[in-house]
């Protein structure tokens, strides 16, 4: 096995703490071609298919000649002038953490994103703090709740860049955020400024990514992790009662998932007449396909035409201040050691002389 590169590296050179950004992704552009190769990608996972490899190439061949024009046709319906949303907001995300916690903490800090599948990578993320002088390196995902086939498979792709690499970084791993009192709060703050809008619902909705049931049946804590999430929002809206339901969405192939679903759940809503649902996707960072074309299109519509009357898809927390001071809260709290106030930049640069000069006196050249 070759090892990638390693960036250019210079005697007295200021070290710094890098803090990857990591979404799911997306592809680069809303055609067939472009969903094509983000699909498969993304499909050829073991951490989201957990089906025999041999089995599921066979079938994935089959996918990926049936679904990507289907798909493209989707990503159309919600693409951009700047692009698609998921890039848009994760490019948004990295230039805010970086201006609030250069607010926070004097030592040298760079934030970068990545995407799990399409661009830019996890390679190309860690690439882009190497190149800046990054020697530790706080890996935060962008899913609150914890699933293998998310966080799980972000570590996963973090590995695969460590295991090429010579000189490796030190590393933490945001495992999950699903419980932390400034992401309960953003998420409820979107919520209510909404309301304070357009005023409340009859029923609210917290719809989840869903997975297959036997995730949870093989201690995968996703599911619980989500009701309590909802749990804790819920409560800080003040909306922990019957008027609030926790459901999941974005079924895919035959085999059961987890229950009750999104779609199912808004057509019986539908049934009984209900003046007014809003849905919220407390699990997304950043609104997507899964968000504003199935979430705000497709359930909208399946709502409506089973006698529903008002929708609203509100708005996941995306840039929003208070879920950018969440994010700031909740790697600052993971930066222990790594990152501080009280830095002081002439020391600092005074030491880095001496480091040179002691190097040079050694032989170095560089």
């Amino acid at each position: 096995m070759a090892y990638l590169p390693e960036p250019p590296y210079a005697h007295g050179a200021k070290s710094r703490t890098g803090i990857l950004l990591v979404n799911l992704g997306t592809p680069d552009a809303p055609d067939a071609g472009a969903v094509r190769r983000y699909l498969a990608e993304f499909l050829w996972d073991p951490r989201v298919v957990e089906i025999p490899r041999a089995a599921w190439w066979v079938i994935l061949r089959i996918i990926l000649v049936t679904r990507p024009a289907k798909s493209a046709a989707k990503y159309a319906l919600i693409w951009t002038k700047e692009g698609s949303p998921l890039r848009v907001y994760l490019d948004r995300q990295v230039q805010l953490l970086r201006g609030y916690l250069g607010e926070r903490v004097k030592s040298p800090l760079a934030v970068a994103g990545a995407c799990r599948y399409g661009n830019p990578s996890v390679a190309a993320g860690i690439a882009e703090l190497r190149g800046k002088g990054c020697d530790r390196i706080l890996v935060l995902p962008l899913y609150p709740q914890y699933a293998a086939s998310t966080t799980g498979s972000a570590m996963d792709a973090v590995g695969a860049v460590l295991a090429r690499t010579r000189n490796v970084p030190a590393i933490r791993f945001v495992r999950h955020f699903h419980d932390h009192p400034a992401y309960v709060k953003a998420v409820a703050r979107s919520v209510n400024d909404y309301w304070m809008k357009h005023g409340r619902p009859d029923r609210l909705v917290m719809s989840f990514h869903g997975l297959p049931r036997f995730s949870l049946d093989r201690g995968d804590p996703y599911h619980c992790e989500c009701h309590k999430s909802a749990r804790l929002i819920a409560t800080e809206l003040g909306w922990n009662d019957e008027r609030t339901l926790v459901t999941f969405q974005s079924r895919f192939g035959r085999a059961e998932w987890l229950k009750p679903y999104t779609a199912d759940t808004l057509e019986e809503l539908g049934r009984k007449g209900t003046g007014r649902v809003d849905v919220i996707c407390p699990g997304f960072a950043a609104d997507c396909l899964e968000t504003l074309e199935e979430i705000a299109m497709e359930c909208r519509d399946a709502f409506r035409a089973a006698g529903g009357k008002e929708f609203n898809y509100i708005p996941t927390t995306n840039d929003s201040p208070a879920f950018m001071a969440a994010l700031t809260r909740i790697a600052l709290d993971n930066l222990h050691g790594w990152a501080s106030a009280e830095w002081d930049s002439t020391a600092a640069e005074a030491e880095a002389r001496e480091s040179a000069a002691r190097a040079r006196v050694l032989g170095a050249t560089n």
